[in-house]
């Protein structure tokens, strides 16, 4: 993955720095232009045992320049050398301790005697890394829960237990996954009994699980063995009252939008994600952009 997807230079005039979010490296992202109060956390795929803040960069700093928001990139422990939950109880740490410093950091920027704003935090995930950030949020207190704006998932991974479709099919495959990659990646991840637990299979999350559940924007292609998965996971998210948007491309493969390289679809998915996640409940485009040619994030000088 980082001999395919790894790159010297960052696009769009992106910076990079690491900080250590609750003990964890994180790489930070921020483009030139960005709200000084939008942040996003982005939970790598590769099966649960592969990815890296370096696979990722390039992609997330087109994120950050779509979304304007700087991208925190957990740099989380991988299976098998460090199964469930480790990669949980690293992206809850990142979470606690990015959050207590966003909401310091408001504290101290506001005008004196206003109310200072709650960060605006966006959980974004593609593959397996959308089942870590379900056991993110299926446990998160409501006061935590309250500061996310956005859940956007690229290609989810939602059902990893044994009578799921995906596994239990004779024969199932796309052009990118198969069976067998499901069934060795949930065997390095964890025992199979866990698979039928919903931070394992999300889509098996009882429904006081996904009440209050934040909005979500699912964005995948037509020709994915995972979109049946997905509808499922959206119309249950609306059932229990949620805002749920899936967003489907016509004959794309799954994590299409990494390849801007070769189709032009994968930029226009990712300027539809930034459409989402800049605009408010009442559909108008936030005002809190700020231009800031060097990098500013929360208490931590650039490292």
């Amino acid at each position: 993955m980082e001999e395919a997807y790894s790159t010297v230079f960052l696009p769009n005039g992106v910076e990079r720095s690491e900080y250590k979010y609750g003990n964890i490296d994180c790489d930070i992202l921020a483009p030139e232009i960005y709200s000084s109060n939008r942040i996003m956390i982005y939970i790598h795929g590769g099966c649960f045992t592969g990815g890296s803040r370096k696979v990722y960069r390039a992609f997330c700093s087109s994120l950050a320049t779509k979304c304007y928001c700087r991208v925190v990139i957990p740099e989380f422990r991988l299976a098998p050398a460090y199964p469930c939950p480790a990669a949980i109880e690293d992206i809850q740490a990142v979470f606690r301790s990015l959050f207590t410093e966003e909401q310091i950091s408001a504290s101290l920027n506001s005008e004196k005697g206003a109310t200072p704003k709650l960060p605006e935090i966006i959980i974004a995930a593609d593959g397996s890394g959308a089942t870590i950030a379900c056991a993110l949020l299926y446990n998160l207190r409501e006061r935590y829960k309250s500061c996310i704006s956005h859940v956007v998932f690229f290609s989810p991974w939602l059902d990893l237990s044994p009578a799921s479709r995906i596994m239990s099919a004779k024969k199932i495959s796309d052009e990118v996954l198969n069976q067998d990659v499901f069934k060795k990646s949930a065997t390095d991840y964890t025992y199979a009994e866990n698979t039928k637990i919903s931070s394992v299979s999300p889509l098996l999350a009882d429904d006081a699980q996904l009440e209050h559940f934040p909005p979500t924007f699912i964005q995948m292609g037509s020709k994915e063995i995972l979109v049946d998965d997905a509808k499922q996971f959206a119309e249950r998210l609306r059932a229990a009252g949620n805002v749920c948007e899936l967003d489907i491309w016509k004959g794309m493969m799954y994590m299409f939008q990494m390849a801007d390289e070769f189709l032009h679809e994968s930029h226009l998915a990712l300027d539809k994600v930034g459409k989402v996640v800049t605009q408010d409940n009442a559909g108008k485009e936030s005002v809190e952009i700020e231009n800031k040619p060097k990098l500013e994030h929360s208490l931590h000088s650039e490292a």
